[in-house]
């Protein structure tokens, strides 16, 4: 895609998009002319709302997809419906992700299938049942990574390392796969807190190390992906941080 060149006309699909930063990067894309195919695995009513608000204002312009990420045998299958939707798949954005504490000495093996399989085999299995659909559209695969891939984040073992290897994952498939595709990544700091919650303790401690001083906003990730979607045609391999400077050292 040229640089500032038009999205009218182009589909994406993004997984675990019903909700948080799946849903703002949904709506980014959609303002911007994009068909978007709606991944979900449990948050049903939320992908059928946010389906429902997208196509009232562009018609048959969204579409909710169903897919357990971790059923890799069923992944071509879910690539071929967004396809049969619109005849075309130019976007792929990786974001669906499982993420709680896996604290040495209590980890298990459905931890590890779990964290691993959706931060990282899904990723992987996904953008190559893509490839010869994004291949023919010259397309574009974004990989919501964590600034938490560079830098532990205590009692998070396997996410942080599920999540380290799909920034190598990203580097890797973008000289993989270039020049056709482009292969790029995002990596939030403090943007949402997680669904458990935290002590407000907690949330300070975080913010002291936020040169910025605030969390950021969903908006501010889809602004990014949106950017190495549209505006970024010479960019490829590259994982931003998206974090208020909090990775530059805590």
């Amino acid at each position: 895609m040229p640089a500032s060149s038009s999205l009218t006309g182009k589909v994406a699909l993004v997984t675990g998009a019903a909700r948080r930063i799946g849903a703002a990067i949904s709506r980014c894309l959609h303002r911007q002319g994009v068909s978007v195919a709606i991944h979900y695995r449990g948050s049903h009513a939320e992908a059928d709302a946010l389906c429902a608000d997208l196509n009232a204002l562009r018609p048959d312009s969204a579409l909710a997809v169903h897919a357990d990420l971790a059923e890799i045998d069923k992944l071509p299958a879910l690539i071929d419906q967004v396809t049969a939707w619109q005849g075309r798949l130019d976007i792929l954005i990786n974001n669906a992700s499982s993420f709680y504490p896996t604290p040495v000495g209590e980890i298990t093996a459905a931890h590890w299938d779990d964290l691993v399989g959706s931060n990282l085999k899904a990723p992987l299995f996904l953008s190559q049942a893509a490839l010869a659909e994004l291949r023919k559209t010259r397309g574009v695969i974004i990989n919501i990574v964590d600034i938490h891939a560079q830098r532990p984040l205590r009692h998070h073992v396997l996410y942080g390392s599920a999540k380290a290897g799909l920034a190598m994952l990203t580097r890797a498939l973008a000289k993989d796969l270039a020049p056709e595709i482009r292969v790029n990544g995002v990596s939030p700091g403090a943007i949402l807190w997680p669904d458990a919650g935290l002590t407000e303790q907690t949330k300070a401690a975080i913010l002291r190390q936020v040169p910025a001083g605030r969390p950021g906003d969903p908006g501010d990730i889809a602004s990014c992906v949106l950017y190495l979607v549209r505006d970024a045609d010479y960019v490829t391999g590259q994982i931003i941080a998206v974090d208020g400077g909090r990775s530059i050292g805590w």
